[in-house]
């Protein structure tokens, strides 16, 4: 999740509906080539008008395209799955690229109190929004994407990253034509705060082996954490005077009225449980990197075993040797664009039977 990746940085830090597209600039003839384009497009959710990018592949004029909706992982991601200026790793505009040599089209989104979006009608009271919330914006993105000239109904994709394949799922079960294909990548596959409880205990383990704390320190700030997300679920306020400073700012933070809904209506959802809703015959695949702190594959096979219950098909899990939870090869700079080998061919798979 991003802002868990951020948070668990600052921590080792600290210790060291309608969419309106552009109109195209003159109609082709039918079966001439029409060259790749992005575009511009809006759409409207809640009140708030959202903006995206439109990437269209070349195609021949009056040919219908695989079409897929792109979601970004938690925090103020924006449509490339960026959190400028500090944050700029780029995993969706680098998925759009990759699945645009298939012949799939893309629309991928500022969601609230991001990019050109903003904070929309939630300005003045933030603390408003919650998880279904970005659920409608993001399933009134779907409409927009499928009711595109050039998008084929019959083949409709959602593609979610991080906490984006939760909301991938959550999408699934709501929109209509239900996707044909739903690619989950590094995707959040526990509840929210147990997985940022695993986060933070690692990162505190990681520092007990630079010698930056001991082991009693760390012992009593896991101890800490786990009675302040305890506290938070039962409703009671959440002691965190004897945490680290960077750990008590992190829960102040999410647990303070400009957060505490969202956090509590995500961490009401378990993501095994909304993938047992999805069709079944989808096609859907999961990737987990093996250099990935975020979400460590350990934690993937009840997501998995929901979605063979489901009965959706192949290529299921897909195991990325020394990939990180940006979708990179382990060691490389954060902000480097390019989508590890593995990653790109997981995903040139799951487009296979709709590559033009």
């Amino acid at each position: 999740m991003r802002w868990r990746s951020s948070a668990a940085a600052v921590l080792l830090a600290a210790l060291t509906a309608t969419g309106l597209a552009a109109p195209a600039a003159g109609a082709a003839e039918p079966g001439a080539m029409v060259p790749a384009a992005d575009r511009e497009i809006s759409f409207t959710a809640d009140g708030t008008t959202a903006y995206g990018t439109l990437h269209v592949p070349a195609h021949r004029a009056g040919h219908r395209l695989p079409a897929a909706l792109l979601l970004p992982g938690s925090g103020p991601t924006d449509r490339n799955g960026d959190e400028p200026p500090s944050l700029t790793p780029g995993p969706l505009g680098a998925v759009a690229d990759t699945l645009g040599t298939d012949g799939v089209m893309t629309l991928r989104f500022d969601k609230y109190f991001t990019g050109r979006t903003g904070a929309g009608a939630y300005q003045g009271d933030p603390g408003r929004l919650d998880l279904p919330a970005f659920t409608r914006q993001a399933a009134a993105a779907y409409a927009t994407l499928r009711d595109q000239p050039e998008a084929d109904r019959h083949a409709m994709l959602v593609v979610g990253h991080s906490e984006g394949g939760l909301q991938a799922l959550l999408v699934a079960r709501t929109v209509r034509p239900a996707p044909a294909g739903l690619a989950l990548l590094a995707p959040q596959d526990q509840r929210l705060l147990d997985l940022l409880t695993t986060q933070l205990d690692g990162q505190l383990d990681q520092a007990v082996t630079a010698g930056q704390l001991t082991e009693e320190v760390a012992r009593a700030n896991k101890a800490g954490v786990a009675a302040a997300v305890a506290d938070f679920r039962a409703g009671r306020p959440a002691d965190t005077g004897a945490l680290l400073p960077p750990l008590a700012g992190l829960l102040n933070a999410l647990f303070g009225p400009n957060n505490a809904r969202f956090v509590r209506s995500d961490d009401a959802v378990y993501p095994a449980d909304a993938a047992r809703e999805v069709r079944p015959g989808t096609r859907v695949t999961v990737t987990c990197g093996t250099a990935d702190t975020n979400v460590p594959c350990a934690s993937v096979p009840p997501l998995l075993d929901a979605l063979a219950r489901a009965h959706t098909t192949g290529p299921g899990l897909r195991t990325l040797d020394g990939v990180d939870h940006f979708l990179h090869p382990a060691g490389t700079p954060v902000d480097d664009h390019a989508l590890a080998p593995a990653a790109v061919a997981a995903l040139h798979e799951f487009a296979r039977p709709w590559k033009g």
